[in-house]
C-alpha cells in the first residue's frame, strides 16, 4: 500500500534556513569581530578613564616641598589629584603652558612656640589651566579643613594657602588639540583604504602582473601608483590645515615655515601607511576582507593615540603601550610643531619610532606583496 507523504513542514523549514544561516554568520570572522571584538575592546578603552568622569588635577611639586608630612597625605586625599613628577624643568614649563597641568605647588612645614605644625602652601600655574585651576583651589581648602579638623585645631589655622600666582601665557584653545588628532585619523583612514583597494584592484585585473611583465622598475611601479594617492590625501591636509587656521584659529606659530613642516611630518606617515596598505592588499582573500584589516589596525590607534582625548586619562601601563603606536607619533610631532613652534629637527623621537615601524612594515610588504 503506497504511504501517504508527510506534510510539508513550515516550522521545520524555518528552522533549517535559520540554522544554515546562523552558521553562515560564523563562517565570516567580520561578524565576530564587529559585533562582539570591538565592542568589548571600546568598553576596556573607555573603562579605563581616569575617576569616574569628575574633574582631573595634575600637579607637580616644587623641588623642596614638604612630602612626609601630614598635608600632603591630606592632599592626596583629594578626589581626581595626581602627582607627577619631572626632571627636566623645561618640560614642567611646557606642560603649564599647554594647560596640561593644573599647578605647581610649594608645601612649606613650619612650627610655632608650642611646637604645632604649621604649612604655608604655594601655587603657581598659568592661565592655560584655567578650567582646571580655579576648581582645585576650593578642594585645597577641604583638605586644609579636613587637616585641621584631624589635629584638633582649637587655636586657628594650621594651614596657610597663599594666593595663587597665575602667569598670563598664550591661550591654548581646543582646536590645537583637536586638529593635530583629525589630521591623522584623516591620514590613517584614508591612505590605508585608498592604498589598499587600489592595489588589490589592479592585483585582481593583471595589471599588477602586465606592469611587473614590462622593463619598469618594480619600486617605480609601486612608487608611481602609490604617490598619486599620497598626493591626493596631501592635498586634504593641506585644505584642513588652512581651514583650521583662518576658521578656527588653530595655533602655527611660525606662520609658513610651520605649515611647511606639518607637510613634511605628514609625508612621513604617509608612507609609512603605504607600506601598511601593500600588506592588506596582498593578504586579503577579497575586497570584503579589506576594511576587517584597516578596521583592525585603524580603530584602536584611533581610540589609544590621543586623536579625541589626551593618554593621560588611561593608567600607565596602557600610556606606555599608547606611546609606541604609530600615530601617536604623528599626533604629538604635529602638536610641537604647531603650538610649542618646534622644528621638525626637534622631533627626533617621534620620526625614529615611525622610522622603526615603516622598516617593519616594508619588510612584510616585501615578503608578501603579490604582483598577480
Amino acid at each position: 500500500m503506497k504511504q501517504e507523504p508527510l506534510p510539508y513542514s513550515q516550522s521545520r523549514a524555518l528552522w533549517a534556513i535559520t540554522r544554515a544561516s546562523f552558521k553562515a554568520i560564523f563562517a565570516h570572522p567580520s561578524a565576530i569581530i564587529f559585533s562582539i571584538i570591538f565592542p568589548i575592546i571600546f568598553v576596556m578603552i573607555f573603562g579605563a578613564f581616569g575617576n569616574g568622569g569628575g574633574p582631573n588635577y595634575r600637579v607637580a611639586l616644587a623641588h623642596e616641598a614638604d612630602t612626609a608630612d601630614l598635608f600632603y597625605k591630606s592632599l592626596l586625599k583629594i578626589p581626581g589629584v595626581k602627582i607627577v613628577k619631572f626632571t627636566d624643568s623645561a618640560e614642567l614649563r611646557k606642560e603649564l603652558i599647554k594647560g596640561k597641568l593644573t599647578a605647581v605647588m610649594d608645601i612649606r612645614k613650619e612650627q610655632d612656640s608650642t611646637g604645632k605644625p604649621h604649612y604655608k602652601i604655594g601655587i603657581y600655574s598659568t592661565t592655560a589651566s584655567s578650567n582646571t585651576i580655579y576648581s582645585f583651589i576650593p578642594a585645597l581648602d577641604l583638605a586644609k579643613l579636613q587637616l585641621e579638623k584631624a589635629l584638633n585645631s582649637s587655636y586657628g589655622s594650621y594651614v596657610e594657602i597663599e594666593e595663587p600666582r597665575i602667569d598670563k601665557v598664550r591661550k591654548y584653545r581646543q582646536i590645537d588639540f583637536i586638529l593635530p588628532g583629525q589630521l591623522g585619523f584623516s591620514v590613517l583612514f584614508s591612505t590605508l583604504f585608498g592604498i589598499a583597494f587600489t592595489f588589490f584592484n589592479m592585483r585582481e585585473q593583471l595589471v599588477l602582473k602586465r606592469f611587473y611583465a614590462s622593463p619598469v622598475n618594480r619600486i617605480n611601479i609601486l612608487l608611481g601608483v602609490g604617490m598619486s594617492r599620497l598626493f591626493f590625501q596631501l592635498l586634504s591636509v593641506v585644505v584642513l590645515l588652512l581651514f583650521g587656521h583662518f576658521f578656527m584659529n588653530f595655533t602655527l606659530q611660525n606662520g609658513f615655515f610651520t605649515f611647511i613642516e606639518i607637510i613634511l611630518m605628514t609625508i612621513v606617515m604617509l608612507f609609512l601607511l603605504m607600506g601598511v596598505g601593500l600588506i592588506f592588499s596582498s593578504i586579503a582573500k577579497n575586497d570584503t576582507s579589506i576594511p576587517l584589516l584597516i578596521n583592525l589596525f585603524g580603530f584602536p590607534q584611533m581610540m589609544l593615540s590621543g586623536t579625541f582625548f589626551t593618554i593621560e586619562v588611561f593608567p600607565g601601563w596602557l600610556q606606555e603601550i599608547c606611546r609606541v603606536l604609530p600615530l601617536t607619533q604623528y599626533n604629538d610631532a604635529v602638536r610641537k610643531i604647531s603650538f610649542e613652534g618646534l622644528s621638525i629637527f626637534d622631533c627626533g623621537k617621534e620620526i625614529g619610532i615611525l622610522s622603526i615601524w615603516m622598516l617593519i612594515f616594508y619588510a612584510i610588504a616585501v615578503k608578501v606583496l603579490k604582483w598577480e
